[in-house]
């Protein structure tokens, strides 16, 4: 790979009941993890998601309930999976928007464990490829690696071919940066004002406000006293845990303020 490694590169892929981060549970995981000296570490793990996996699910990566029923729950690998990453900057296919948020939801469901992954530097194959050719894994590994992938949605095969669109991406592409700083700080342009890792709420004047919606602009402290039944529906919606603990501590009157 012509990218310049200067500490250990994680790529990752979640296979999952659904699409959302939030409400959905992970039935398998597939981490590569590249060494600054070219080394590899994999891991693939199998779980039970303890809920139905939807039929529709099952049709995009083949796992049904069958499949994972002896296996063990999101917990039980939990503190492995983030020892595993904690040294690792990150990288893979559609991982900003959908695996990151899956895996640190399930990460602080389980274990409460605070999986800061906005704070590590991102390398998404997606981003660079919909910027190039906006379509989807399968196509990437067509364009750049020239082949067909007809292995799309199994986690292991999905895993590496992220890694190998991005190797081929960076051949492809002579005026990307093979740094992983430069090429975090070409991908991820996401505000400093953010206060949670979706960027719902922000600092307004050193008071944490709402980013979305009819309310956008207002600090939870005023929405506190005119509209907190507003701030009750945030708590029961499609919301990133950090977003609602900060909702919810408003709620009991404590407020955060920015340094």
């Amino acid at each position: 790979m012509a990218l310049i490694l200067e500490r250990f590169l994680a790529f990752i892929d979640l296979e999952s009941t659904g699409v959302s981060p939030e409400r959905d549970r992970i039935v398998e995981i597939a981490i590569l993890k590249l060494h600054p000296d070219g080394r590899e570490d994999f891991r693939r793990k199998r779980v039970n998601p303890g809920v139905p996996i939807p039929p529709e699910a099952t049709a995009v990566h083949g796992i049904s309930d069958a499949d994972v029923a002896s296996d063990p729950p999101f917990i039980q690998y939990a503190r492995g999976v983030d020892a595993f990453l904690s040294e690792c900057d990150l990288a893979g296919f559609g991982i900003t928007h959908f695996d990151l948020p899956l895996l640190r939801a399930e990460l602080m469901r389980t274990r409460r464990i605070d999986f800061q992954w906005r704070k590590r530097r991102v390398i998404d194959a997606m981003a660079i490829f919909h910027n190039r050719h906006p379509r989807n894994l399968a196509a990437a590994v067509r364009i750049y690696c020239g082949r067909d992938f007809p292995e799309a949605h199994s986690a292991e095969e999905d895993v590496r071919a992220a890694m190998a669109v991005l190797s081929a991406q960076l051949e492809h592409h002579s005026d990307l940066p093979t740094t992983i700083d430069e090429l975090h700080r070409l991908l991820n342009r996401d505000g400093d004002d953010w206060v949670d890792h979706d960027g719902r709420l922000v600092w307004v004047d050193g008071e944490v406000a709402l980013a979305f919606g009819q309310h956008k602009g207002r600090p939870l402290r005023d929405l506190v006293v005119t509209n907190a039944d507003y701030l009750q529906w945030m708590l029961t919606g499609d919301f990133p845990p950090d977003a609602k603990e900060l909702v919810l501590a408003a709620l009991r009157g404590e407020y955060p303020t920015s340094a």
